[in-house]
């Protein structure tokens, strides 16, 4: 089954459920796809998977932001608020690889790409972010390539 269709599914299981954050959270990354997959023209055929992905991405990345805001604003309630509706949202995307793993592959692409120094930020994160399938944050792609680069 798609991811798409996934979360219709969990959308209406939570609504039999009476999961008022689950439906709210999912109708609003539901809202999210249908945004992306007009912006792109592609209304009718849909997104592909990997689009979906980077979606998904994009809208965990959105309430870890805001976790962190409200944490410095002192409001915790909200924080955890935003830190569940990320977690329903990580559901959906693949596991995140271990810094170790990422540590690896960075190493190996920055090996095969023979480069080095600071202005090769740029090649080595597009190609991690490319072999790594949305398994890794491009945060900490960047940070860990700026560590190996220096």
């Amino acid at each position: 089954m798609d991811i798409k269709a996934q979360i219709d599914q969990d959308i209406k299981h939570a609504m039999l459920a009476g999961d008022k954050t689950l439906v709210t959270t999912l109708r609003g990354v539901k809202s999210a796809i249908l945004y992306a997959e007009v912006a792109a023209g592609a209304r009718d055929k849909g997104l592909t998977e990997e689009a979906i992905m980077a979606v998904l991405g994009k809208e965990a990345k959105k309430r870890q932001e805001s976790v962190d805001m409200y944490r410095q604003g002192g409001s915790e309630v909200r924080a955890q608020a935003e830190a569940a509706e990320k977690s329903v949202i990580e559901k959906y995307l693949p596991a995140q690889m271990s810094d170790d793993e990422l540590e690896r592959l960075v190493t190996a692409v920055i090996t095969e790409l023979d480069t080095s120094g600071p202005q090769a930020m740029g090649p080595v994160i597009a190609e991690v972010k490319r072999r790594s399938g949305g398994q890794a944050d491009g945060g900490r792609i960047a940070r860990i390539a700026k560590e190996k680069l220096q």
